[in-house]
């Protein structure tokens, strides 16, 4: 796997690097120190993973990852940073990002790295808490019917992405846990997601 670093604080890059590196499997094949040179760098090495700061000079992570994404729709994007901001949460899942964390979870980075890799979206804990919070919108008839969905499943869909169990969520609708997992698995399958991180992530990019 190959990896992109951008940071426009060059320790930070090195020391990622030197992270990244330890694991045999990931190469850093590149470092650049703006969102402006992060996005000529990735037109030129086209890296299996992007891993990028959001503030920076020139041009901010978030403006370059929507650059990156409009150009090369399949590309995996991964932001670490230090700013738990609600716009920027937002605005990195409205792109199309495949990750968002925070730095200090700096053992948590090869994981990401490769679960990206992999196809799947990686949100951080303290990511995955705020969501509910970042919710204001109803969701009409029209909306189910266009992702194929029950009522029953889209409540089901919302107590995930709040972070409820299947045990919380029988109890709230009135429904056997195999109810709930069946239910889960028909979800899955309709919105070809692999897991019930990747079915909050979908909530909140499409019902927000």
């Amino acid at each position: 796997m190959k990896v992109l670093l951008v940071d426009d604080d060059k320790l930070v890059c090195s020391s990622l690097k030197i992270i990244i590196s330890a694991d045999s499997e990931i190469e850093v094949a590149g470092m650049a120190y703006s969102g402006t040179e992060g996005v000529e760098l990735y037109r030129k090495l086209k890296p299996d993973v992007l891993l990028m700061d959001i503030r920076m000079d020139k041009m901010n992570g978030l403006e370059a990852g929507e650059i990156i994404l409009s150009e090369y729709p399949d590309a995996r994007i991964l932001y670490l940073t230090t700013f738990l901001d609600d716009e920027y949460i937002i605005k990195a899942l409205h792109i199309g990002a495949k990750g968002y964390m925070l730095k200090q979870n700096y053992e948590s980075i090869i994981p990401a790295l490769k679960a990206v890799y992999v196809g799947q979206n990686v949100f951080g804990d303290e990511i995955i808490t705020k969501l509910p919070k970042l919710i204001g919108k109803s969701v009409n008839d029209k909306s189910l019917e266009q992702y194929d969905l029950t009522e029953k499943e889209f409540d089901i869909i919302r107590h995930i992405s709040e972070g409820l169990s299947n045990k919380e969520i029988s109890d709230i609708l009135y429904l056997s846990e195999g109810t709930i997992r069946n239910n889960i698995s028909t979800i899955l399958d309709k919105l070809s997601l692999r897991d019930r991180t990747q079915i909050a992530v979908f909530y909140y990019k499409n019902f927000q």
